[in-house]
Parts: structure tokens; sequence; C-alpha cells
């Protein structure tokens, strides 16, 4: 029986571990008119897709648009590679009809994305200004 407790409380602890330490590499993110990106539980890895209308993330269980002004070209140190370099500060809500809608305050994707949407370098550098 206590090995069996044992077991269910290592799970448990594992389970439960602390979100900051994986907000970290958002905490010097802010975005164009220099607000901070995160606020501790608004950040997350996300798959990135280039589409005909632009850039399309997905959190939430949904893939949605991203308006191009909120996008910055940028690797982020401590970043674990799970979604190719994407990564995305918003948040999601649900109106009355039920559908999800989503708020983008920053997304992130790496610099050779850039390319692919066919902007120039100084454009995404610009955009990719570290936070004080």
């Amino acid at each position: 029986m206590s090995l069996k407790l044992d077991l269910l409380a290592a799970i448990f602890l594992l389970a439960c571990e602390p979100p900051t330490e994986a907000h970290d590499i958002y905490l010097h993110l802010t975005d164009s008119r220099g607000r901070q990106c995160c606020d501790d539980r608004d950040c997350r890895p996300a798959r990135y897709r280039f589409t005909a209308g632009g850039v399309e993330m997905f959190a939430y269980e949904r893939w949605f648009a991203v308006p191009a002004d909120r996008i910055q070209y940028r690797a982020l140190p401590g970043d674990t590679g799970e979604t190719d370099g994407g990564h995305w500060c918003g948040l999601a809500y649900q109106q009355r009809n039920g559908r999800v809608s989503h708020i983008t305050q920053c997304a992130i994707l790496p610099p050779y994305a850039a390319e692919r949407m066919n902007l120039p370098m100084a454009v995404s550098e610009r955009s990719a200004k570290p936070g004080p």
C-alpha cells in the first residue's frame, strides 16, 4: 500500500510542477508598443503554418489567423524546438454563440520564417527588438 501512495505522490508532484520556469523564456518579450507579451500564463509554444492569407498558429485546439503586426521574427533562448520556433502569447475566449476567438498579443516565429513570408530581413530585425 505504501508503494502505491509513494508512486501516486511522485506522479502528482511531477504533474503539478510550477509553470513559472516554462514562462521564463517569455519574460523579456515586448510588443511593438513596449508592453510585455506575457503575464505568466498566456504564452505557449505553438505550431504555425503559412497560408495564402498569412500566418496561422495552433493554440487551444484550433488554427487561427495571426495579425502580421503582432509577429516577431526571432529565436528565443531556451526554446525546446517542439514547435520549430513558434510561440504564441494571447488569450482565447468563447463568444456567446459558442465560437472561440483568439486575441494575439505577440507571436514569435524563427528568423528564417521571415524569408518564407518574403519579408526583408530589416523588417524582421526591427520587430524583434529585445525588451528593456
